[in-house]
């Protein structure tokens, strides 16, 4: 298969399409030595036809592509879309939508926890796919028919998974627990790369919150430069270093120069005094603002086993309604359960309450209890 490069064969392929009423698509990108990521390659295909785009190409124009994307009267579909969508929003400034998310919609069905697309497709089709391609560097020009052949497995036997899929949702009545997902994957402030919130993808290995409002600040620099740099953020500094300063929270470059997470001559360079200011911002940030932190509060000996219970109750609702457990409750969500007795979390609205979340609060209040049958776990009323 020959990608297409020019502006009038993709008008040519993106009209062919139009017609269809579900388009299944991937990409293929770098972002190894990247902020941004380098798009590289697009596939996509409809009912009876699939072709490669390559964006690379220096005489294409892809506003066929991102139009053909932004129809509303098309599902587009993907697995595991949440990093494509990312690339849609910042290449062509939209996010396609309908969407349909083969990975989630494959933990609805029962087929478990993010699921990789080799193995759907030979759960659903049988097929065994190549993937030695998988780690190719795809920014390399020419690609080779091996790699082109790869590249367009990933939509033509994405068309059977999505029917397949598709079926079974329609068939369980389970399409709207799908559409709940894909709302939150759609959003735009999903893909927003606020440097303000860039501290929520830390762990919060901090000794106290002055400690986390100098984190906050420090988080917000690092993203910025990376941003302006188009470098990887631990490019710039890594975590560990990140949560040393804030810890220590140092005054002047000398002090900062005597950590031993600091890079040699770090402390000397512009950045190091960009540091230093960032720590003294975070020093004068309001601490209404500061996230209350959850470092040196243990679970009590009772919430530490209601925790226990409610993830045998959990894997229990799970098994007996063919649903991933992760996509009823997470980890967060369970430890806000056996803490609090309402938490505002996703596992005690709709249709995770109807499965799970009210038999949490039951299980909670002694309402119910948990037995064997037949070595199944079961919920009987107290």
């Amino acid at each position: 298969m020959t990608p297409i490069t020019t502006t009038p064969d993709l008008e040519n392929l993106c009209r062919e399409l139009s017609t269809a009423d579900f388009l299944t698509v991937d990409t293929e990108f770098m972002r190894e030595h990247t902020y941004w990521p380098n798009l590289c390659l697009i596939q996509i295909a409809g009912p009876d036809t699939s072709a490669i785009i390559d964006p690379m190409a220096p005489s294409l124009d892809l506003k066929p592509f991102w139009d053909l994307m932004a129809a509303s009267d098309k599902v587009k579909v993907f697995h595991a879309a949440r990093q494509d969508l990312e690339i849609f929003h910042i290449e062509g400034g939209l996010i396609p939508t309908p969407v349909f998310d083969t990975q989630v919609a494959a933990m609805v069905c029962g087929f478990g926890d993010q699921i990789s697309y080799v193995n759907l497709v030979k759960s659903i089709t049988g097929a065994q796919l190549d993937k030695s391609s998988r780690f190719t560097d795809w920014s390399k020009r020419p690609l080779t028919s091996k790699q082109l052949d790869y590249a367009i497995g990933d939509v033509t036997h994405l068309r059977d998974v999505y029917r397949h899929l598709k079926a079974e949702l329609e068939k369980s009545g389970r399409a709207p627990w799908l559409d709940e997902e894909m709302a939150t994957l759609t959003a735009p402030e999903t893909y927003i790369q606020t440097p303000e919130t860039a501290w929520q993808r830390l762990k919060s290995k901090v000794r106290n919150r002055k400690a986390m409002a100098v984190l906050m600040s420090l988080a917000a620099w690092r993203e910025r430069s990376a941003q302006k740099q188009n470098v990887p953020r631990q490019r710039i500094i890594r975590d560990d270093a990140l949560y040393d300063i804030a810890n220590n929270a140092p005054r002047s470059t000398a002090d900062l120069g005597s950590l031993r997470s600091v890079p040699d001559g770090f402390a000397r360079s512009a950045k190091g005094k960009e540091i230093v200011a960032a720590v003294a911002q975070g020093q004068q940030r309001d601490m209404a603002d500061v996230p209350q932190l959850r470092q040196g509060q243990p679970l009590s000996a009772e919430a530490t086993a209601t925790l226990e219970l409610l993830k045998v109750l959990l894997k229990s609702a799970a098994a007996r309604h063919g649903v991933a457990p992760r996509m009823i409750a997470d980890a967060s969500d369970l430890d806000a359960l056996a803490r609090h007795s309402q938490p505002d979390v996703p596992a005690l609205k709709g249709w995770r309450k109807e499965l799970f979340g009210a038999d949490a609060l039951s299980l909670k209040r002694g309402e119910i209890a948990l037995t064997l049958k037949d070595g199944d776990v079961v919920v009987m009323p107290v």
